[in-house]
């Protein structure tokens, strides 16, 4: 009797979890039959945690290696070494890098303003061109935060970008209109971060 019992309670645990995933098919079925729209998407990566451009890189990545024709342009960077650079370089990705570092070092915000605008022109450009499937514009948020690049310009540069041209935007605190015309977002949270317990960013693994 134990023996049937436990036999017809695994079948019945069987067909329940049969049951429920074929809800759940049904489900992904549904929506993926309902997604019949095809043009390029605006995706936002902000919060306070690591990995927003390491997520915009990860998508160029991936873009490339099926084929399509990506571009970079990089705010509040310098002049020290990139990985992702020095690989997607190689693999036909184009980089404009406003290459002034952060503001607190620069201390110069005429400065800091024209070399922002110097590589949003540079954007714009891309943002026209028929040519170019995927665009990352890394750490564009600071920039509209700042008011070194205007926030209506930005928002008519993306609406009016071709068609099925992909754009990536990385950064905190993205401002809420470029989120609202998004598509898809994520907010990455800090949970725990090596640098604050005096740990040393990591060639490879933090730039």
């Amino acid at each position: 009797m134990t023996d049937n019992s436990e036999e017809k309670s695994s079948e019945t645990k069987s067909t329940q979890h049969k049951k429920r995933m074929q809800a759940v098919k049904e489900k992904v079925d549904q929506r993926i039959e309902n997604a019949q729209e095809e043009r390029g998407i605006l995706i936002v990566i902000t919060g306070n945690g690591k990995g927003k451009s390491t997520s915009g890189f990860g998508t160029i990545a991936r873009a490339v290696g099926h084929g399509l024709n990506a571009a970079v342009v990089q705010y509040i960077k310098g002049t020290w070494a990139c990985g992702e650079r020095a690989l997607l370089e190689n693999a036909g990705v184009s980089f404009d890098v406003m290459a002034t570092g952060f503001t607190w070092n620069t201390q110069d915000k005429e400065h800091d303003i024209a070399a922002a605008q110097k590589v949003w022109q540079r954007s714009k450009e891309l943002l026209k061109d028929n040519n170019i499937d995927v665009v990352l514009l890394d750490e564009l948020t600071y920039m509209v935060a700042y008011k070194y690049i205007d926030l209506d310009e930005v928002l008519e540069a993306l609406k009016n970008r071709p068609k099925n041209q992909h754009v990536i935007i990385t950064g905190r605190g993205c401002h809420r209109s470029i989120i609202d015309l998004a598509d898809t977002v994520s907010e990455i949270q800090s949970i725990k971060h090596a640098f604050d317990n005096s740990i040393k960013a990591q060639k490879g693994i933090d730039w």
